[in-house]
C-alpha cells in the first residue's frame, strides 16, 4: 500500500475556550484549565458533514494526482455518520463525481478508530487485488449533541473537521503497513456513548428516553482506568508485531483525545514529547478525523520524510485500543 495523497479541511470559524467561558457564564480561563483545549474549529449552522468530507477528499485527490474516474473504493470512516441509513460514503462518492458503478462505497465505524480500521481494510483489498485506488475519509461535526449543561469539561474537548487519504498499489520498497492491531475491552462499553439514533430507543414510543440519550456522555475516570491498565502492554504488542523497538519509531501520530490524555500516553509509552504529534490544544478532539488530520499536518510541516517509521495510535468508545505501524 502507498499513501498517494492526504488532505484535511476545517471550518473557518474558530471558537476560543474564553469565548465559551463567556457564553456559558464561566470565569475566564475555566474551560481551558479543565480541558486543556485553547481553541477549536466549529461549523456554522448551515455547514454539513458531507461538505467537510468532500473538501478533504478533493485535497487528497489533488495531491495524489487522481481523478474521480480512477477511484474504485470509497470508505467512510466517521465516528458519527451523516444519518443512520443509508451510509455516508455513497453520498460523498456522488458529490465527488465518481461515476456510478465505478466504485464500491460503504462505511466502517469503530468510533475514534474508524480511520485506522478503514485504512487497514482498504490496504487488505489492495493487497489481494480487489482495489487499485482507494479513498478513505473521516468527517466529524463533533460540536453537536454535546453535554454543555451536565459535563462542560467534556463538551469543551471537541472540534469539527475532516481528513482523507488516497491509497494505491505500492511499488517495490515503497511505503507499507508493518503491523495493525486492535484490542477491545467491552466492560467499559457505556463509558462513552450516544445512546439514541439506532434501535435502542424508539422515537415514537420512548420520546423522553430518546431525547435524554441523544447527547454525548463520557465517564472519563472509567476510560482512564481501562487505558492505564491495558494501553502500555497494547503498545508493546503492536511494536512486537512490527518487529520494532520504541527507539525505532521516528514519529507517533496519536488520536487527539485531549491534551491530558496525550500527556498520559507519552508517560505510559515512554515516547519523547518531540516524537509525538500534538495538535489537541488547537483543534480539540475531532473524533475519527483526529488521527488523519494530525498526520496530514505533520506531513505538511515537514516532520515526515521518506523512509520514516510511524506509529499511529488511538483509543475509542467501546472501549478499543488501535494502532498501526507504517513505513512511509
Amino acid at each position: 500500500m502507498r499513501i498517494a495523497g492526504m488532505g484535511h479541511f476545517v471550518p473557518q470559524r474558530i471558537v476560543l475556550s474564553t469565548d465559551l467561558d463567556k457564553q456559558f457564564g464561566f470565569a475566564r480561563g475555566h474551560l481551558e484549565r479543565l480541558s486543556g483545549v485553547l481553541s477549536r474549529h466549529v461549523c456554522q449552522d448551515d455547514d454539513d458533514q458531507i461538505t467537510l468530507a468532500v473538501a478533504a477528499a478533493r485535497l487528497a485527490m489533488q495531491k495524489a494526482a487522481v481523478g474521480p474516474g480512477e477511484i474504485d473504493l470509497v470508505i467512510g470512516a466517521c465516528g458519527v455518520p451523516y444519518q443512520p441509513l443509508p451510509t455516508t460514503a455513497p453520498l460523498v462518492m456522488h458529490r465527488l463525481g465518481i461515476p456510478e458503478g465505478n466504485a464500491a462505497a460503504f462505511d466502517v465505524n469503530a468510533s475514534c478508530l474508524s480511520f485506522l480500521t478503514a485504512v487497514d481494510l482498504a490496504a487488505g483489498r489492495i493487497a489481494v487485488g480487489q482495489s487499485r485506488v482507494a479513498l478513505v475519509f473521516s468527517a466529524e461535526i463533533a460540536s453537536r449533541a454535546l453535554p454543555w449543561k451536565e459535563q462542560p469539561d467534556v463538551a469543551a474537548l471537541f472540534g469539527d473537521g475532516a481528513a482523507a487519504v488516497v491509497l494505491t498499489v505500492a511499488a517495490e520498497r515503497d511505503s507499507t503497513i508493518r503491523a495493525s492491531v486492535m484490542r477491545t475491552y467491552p466492560s467499559a462499553y457505556e463509558a462513552c456513548e450516544i445512546g439514541a439514533g439506532g434501535t435502542r430507543f424508539d422515537f415514537q414510543r420512548q420520546p423522553a428516553e430518546f431525547a435524554a440519550h441523544a447527547v454525548f456522555r463520557m465517564d472519563g475516570k472509567e476510560l482512564f482506568r481501562i487505558t492505564r491498565r491495558h494501553f502500555p502492554s497494547f503498545v508493546d504488542e503492536l511494536l512486537a508485531a512490527a518487529g520494532w523497538s520504541p527507539a525505532d519509531v521516528d514519529l507517533v501520530v496519536p488520536h487527539q483525545a485531549s491534551p491530558l490524555a496525550l500527556k498520559h500516553m507519552i508517560e505510559q509509552t515512554g515516547m519523547s514529547v518531540a516524537r509525538v504529534v500534538n495538535i489537541a490544544a488547537r483543534f480539540g478532539n475531532q473524533i475519527a478525523a483526529s488521527i488523519p488530520t494530525a498526520l496530514d499536518i505533520a506531513w505538511a510541516e515537514g516532520r515526515i520524510t521518506k523512509g520514516m517509521r510511524l506509529l499511529l495510535l488511538g483509543t475509542s468508545a467501546g472501549v478499543s485500543f488501535g494502532g498501526m505501524a507504517i513505513e512511509v
